[in-house]
This record gives structure tokens, sequence and C-alpha cells, in this order.
């Protein structure tokens, strides 16, 4: 009976293991939004109620000195990383639709109808969707408000 019960533990121990290391593979990179490369967790600058990371102190000097540049890729960091929700779409400004969902750069993003769905999702070129629900218009628009943890 015992040997039952450390086998059916040592089970659920897999399991949770497996679970976690799944979820670990999910969660997307973060890139330092000046060059794009890893970015690293103690090279930070506070950006619109987060904090966006980058890969050195030469990327966070540049950002720092012109933040509207990298807009798109903070945003989007901001965004990716759970610091900001979305509260409005980011084309119109409508109420959202939880069904109406395009995945830009790994970042689910919500919008309020099928037509401003479709119009990123159509949209093939990376670089544009994400100037398209990140730019400080859309961002703006999108009324993104920083998560209080």
């Amino acid at each position: 009976m015992m040997f039952r019960v450390l086998c059916l533990s040592a089970a659920a121990l897999m399991v949770g293991v497996f679970a976690v290391a799944e979820e670990a593979k999910k969660a997307p990179e973060l890139k330092c939004v000046v060059a794009g490369t890893p970015a690293k967790a103690d090279k930070t600058a506070d950006y619109k109620g987060g904090k966006v990371n980058f890969c050195c102190d030469d990327c966070k000097a540049k950002f720092t000195a012109d933040p509207k540049k990298y807009a798109v890729a903070a945003n989007s960091q901001l965004v990716q990383t759970g610091q900001v929700v979305q509260e409005k779409c980011p084309l119109s400004g409508g109420p959202l639709k939880a069904d109406k969902t395009v995945e830009v750069g790994g970042v689910k993003v919500t919008f309020c109808c099928e037509n401003c769905q479709g119009k990123v999702a159509a949209e093939k070129d990376l670089a544009k969707q994400k100037e398209m629900v990140f730019s400080d218009a859309a961002f703006e628009k999108a009324a993104f408000k920083a998560v209080k943890k």
C-alpha cells in the first residue's frame, strides 16, 4: 500500500514538473526594445507605469534619450509582460469583444469587431501589424492601463 502511495505521489510530481516546463517553453523571450536582442532582467527603465527591459546600458540610454522612437517595441513589451491591460479596441477605441482577437508578435490583441480584427489579421508584415496596435496613438485608443501589483 505504501509503495502505491509513493508511486502515485511521484507520478503527480512528474506531471506537475512537466506542466511547468511546458509553460516555460510557451513564455516568449523578452527582447531589448532598442536592439531586438535578448533582454536582461536587471536592465530596465520606467515607462508608462511599467518597466521595459534592455540588453545593455547603452540601449537603455538610447531609449531614455528618445522613448518615442522605440514606442512600438516598448508598448508591445508592456503588453507581452502583462504590465498593462487593454480596455478598448486599438483601431476604433470601441468596446472589446472577447472572440475578436489576433496574435501580434506573440501578444494577444482584442478588437471591437470583425472589421478591425480583419484589418490587422490581413496585414502580413509583422512590423506594420505592431505599428497598427502598439503605436502611441493605438495604445492611447486601446486605453491600456498599468496593472497594479
